[in-house]
């Protein structure tokens, strides 16, 4: 198995004065990549950080983000990516429990105190590399080091720390590359943010490859289509919020999208109404749905070709495991169920998790050997095709009966009006919970509307009991995912229940 140095020393030998990256006005060679990196190896050992110290960074997406993310491990230090809206009580939390003893930051963040030594980006970071020496990078670096902490999004209580080792997070490329094509020409456009693993999903895969990342800072869906007709971008992942407003923006000011050859979207459930305007608004690009977790970093399956299955009920699918995944459906014993029986979903794979950073408890919550426990519903077919039903913890149990919300969710999607939905459990004297449904539409539509659509779908008693609109679009994780859990805890304030998911 490989470590991060080798994926950039493939790109030195065979694409040294290729692009590697574009962001904003900076573009930089191969050749000027390898040589910042081993300069903030030779900067870190100036600093005194010893081998396998945590090294976090909060900022926005940037070449200088890049840097780090191939530079520190290939050097043998632990990357600690940190959601940069997150409140300051959770950066401090996050900071204190990763042990972080240096930070690069692109603004001063109030979560930063504590922290000794912080670093501000660019000008601290740019003296940094220009006083300090290269030096080698991989040596003595091992493939069960520790190359990042990845923290997950904490809408299911306290943040915990993914440890992803050097072997975990180059199974990952590896997979990746076993189903789509990476080459020199490959220009992959990061949108996502880079804290989240789907934001550096493709960054091993495209050093590897030689080719090239155009780096947006933030997300804005007009940026994003500018930069895919400006830059002959070829490559993309965007979260269904992210690919709606992309897809919509491209509908209403078309631009020159031909290079876009292949477009995939993960982390959240996505509608097919979504995909069918993604097609029309890049009728070149081949439709992929990744599948996965911060605890699989993050592919798990894979359906490729969506544009070809969207009148089909593959379409519902995420997909079979991708190349060195194994992926099964199991009961509360965790004996594996038949074909079509709803049960866990349990991954085992050399790009799972190590563990949660000193939470050996939560570790053991989820870990059955070398078998990680996801949290997700769902069933497989006689193919091993795996569709998602809901998360263990999403799901609503109103009147004795299990209703999975993304059913709910998936019925809503189809009617025009609807731009983004939400559903989840409220509380109700009778029946324990009913279904309550949060809407953000395209247009104007009545609620009632919305229950009939419904109800020509899905049974009665999945039905919303009410459909609240919404005017401005829902709240969203800095990954693009709909809060749930902000949407739903006002209905359960103060009942004893746990309230989780998100």
């Amino acid at each position: 198995m490989y470590t991060f140095d080798q994926p950039l020393g493939r790109a030195l030998s065979v694409a040294a004065g290729s692009p590697a990256v574009v962001c904003q006005d900076r573009r930089r060679t191969y050749a000027e990549l390898g040589s910042r990196c081993r300069r903030l190896a030779g900067a870190m050992r100036k600093l005194g950080v010893a081998p396998h110290d945590r090294v976090g960074v909060i900022a926005l997406n940037s070449d200088r983000y890049l840097e780090l993310y191939l530079g520190l491990p290939a050097a043998g230090y632990v990357l600690v990516p940190v959601n940069s809206r997150l409140a300051p009580a959770e950066m401090r939390a996050i900071l204190a429990d990763a042990g972080v003893s240096v930070l690069f930051a692109d603004s001063d963040y109030p979560g930063a105190a504590g922290v000794g030594h912080v670093l501000r980006m660019p000008d601290d970071y740019e003296d940094l590399i220009a006083a300090a020496d290269e030096v080698p990078l991989g040596d003595g670096v091992t493939e069960d080091d520790l190359a990042a902490l990845f923290y997950t999004s904490g809408t299911t209580g306290a943040a915990k720390g993914a440890m992803h080792t050097h072997r975990s997070l180059v199974s990952s490329a590896l997979h990746f590359m076993a189903t789509w094509p990476f080459d020199q020409q490959t220009r992959w456009l990061v949108a996502s943010p880079m804290f989240h693993t789907g934001g550096i999903i493709a960054t091993l895969a495209t050093v590897w490859a030689g080719g090239t990342h155009v780096i947006m800072p933030r997300f804005d869906p007009d940026l994003a289509i500018d930069l895919i007709e400006r830059e002959a971008v070829t490559h993309t992942l965007l979260v269904p919020t992210m690919l709606a407003a992309t897809a919509s923006a491209q509908l209403a000011r078309p631009r020159n999208v031909s290079s876009l050859r292949y477009l995939s979207h993960g982390a959240s459930p996505i509608s097919a109404e979504t995909l069918r305007r993604a097609r029309q608004a890049f009728p070149g690009a081949e439709l992929l749905h990744v599948y996965g977790t911060t605890e699989t970093t993050p592919i798990t399956t894979l359906l490729p070709h969506e544009e070809r299955l969207l009148d089909t009920p593959l379409i519902r699918s995420c997909g079979q495991p991708a190349v060195g995944v194994e992926v099964r459906v199991v009961d509360q014993s965790q004996d594996e169920v038949p074909p079509g029986a709803v049960g866990e979903i349990a991954v085992r794979s050399p790009s799972v998790m190590a563990g949660y950073w000193q939470k050996p408890q939560s570790t053991a919550e989820v870990m059955r050997g070398d078998w990680y426990l996801t949290g997700d519903l769902g069933y497989r077919d006689e193919d091993s095709y795996l569709y998602l039903v809901d998360r263990v913890k999403d799901m609503i149990v109103s009147g004795g009966e299990n209703i999975y919300s993304t059913e709910v969710e998936d019925a809503l999607a189809t009617h025009h009006a609807v731009e983004e939905v939400a559903v989840f459990g409220v509380p109700d004297p009778r029946w324990g919970e009913v279904v309550y449904a949060v809407v953000f539409g395209r247009v104007q539509v009545e609620p009632d509307e919305l229950v009939a659509h419904c109800r020509e779908q899905i049974a009665g008693f999945k039905v919303p009991r009410c459909v609240e609109l919404r005017t401005e679009p829902l709240p969203k994780s800095a990954a693009g995912k709909i809060l749930k859990r902000d949407l739903r805890e006002p209905h359960w304030a103060g009942r004893q229940t746990q309230v989780s998911g998100g």
